[in-house]
């Protein structure tokens, strides 16, 4: 008997032991996956560290002194028209009082005209949208040259292949609506067809502000076509891009 009672004993503090070293166990193999957590986190956090910094740095770069930079290309602009008034025009935004001749450069868009689209003119050409109307354009819109970007970062376009009116995704809205200053400048100043580089002093654009992928301080440049506006209550053609292969 005495020896049963023994052995139930040393069963017991077995189990017990058992218990103990399994808790053991368990307790280190959460240290260890704790560790393992902590030690991720901590990489986690350096990397986005490390990307957010050289993402900083390389927009840093990227822009530096934008703001000098895009004055010295919106200047230069009056030299172009001046070599050449046939191709270029200056137009004075429709929000700057019109009866002053004189002015600063950057109370206006400066233009250069390409190639009318001819197969786009439907009937009465000379006229403009106005505010009310609604208008179908294409476009592709971009910033001045840059260290990345020799032609000028793309932040917009609304195009199909080389800017062909005739195969593109459009945009259709009111001239009236939310738009900058010197986007619907030009609007106002446009025929049926016609194909213009439009340049936009940050002044008539987004100023101190970034908006989006645009830094503050940015000229910007649409290559534009308006191929169509109608006034309220009359619908404009939809037009249907071809698939991107």
């Amino acid at each position: 008997m005495k020896s049963e009672v023994c052995i139930v004993a040393q069963a017991h503090r077995a189990q017990a032991a058992g218990a103990a070293v399994a808790k053991r166990l368990l307790r280190n193999r959460r240290i260890e996956t704790l560790k393992m957590l902590l030690g991720m986190a901590v990489f986690i956090l350096h990397s986005s560290f490390f990307v957010s910094c050289s993402e900083s740095e390389e927009g840093e770069t990227e822009y530096a002194n934008w703001q000098s930079r895009n004055d010295a290309f919106f200047n230069s602009l009056e030299d172009s028209l001046a070599a050449d008034p046939a191709s270029w025009e200056k137009i004075k935004s429709y929000t700057k009082d019109q009866s002053l001749t004189t002015g600063k450069n950057t109370d206006c868009i400066y233009v250069k005209k390409l190639s009318p689209v001819t197969s786009l003119v439907k009937g009465d050409s000379s006229t403009s949208p106005v505010s009310t109307d609604s208008v179908l354009v294409s476009y592709v819109g971009h910033l001045i040259p840059s260290a990345s970007y020799p032609d000028g970062f793309i932040f917009d376009t609304r195009a199909y292949k080389e800017n062909d009116p005739m195969t593109s995704s459009t945009e259709r809205f009111y001239a009236s609506s939310p738009l900058i200053d010197g986007f619907c400048t030009a609007l106002y100043h446009m025929q049926r067809g016609d194909h213009w580089l439009v340049y936009i002093p940050y002044t008539l654009a987004y100023g101190s502000t970034k908006s989006e992928t645009i830094p503050a301080y940015s000229t910007l440049i649409f290559n534009l076509t308006l191929i169509d506006f109608a006034p309220i209550g009359q619908s404009l053609p939809v037009l249907l891009a071809p698939r991107k292969q």
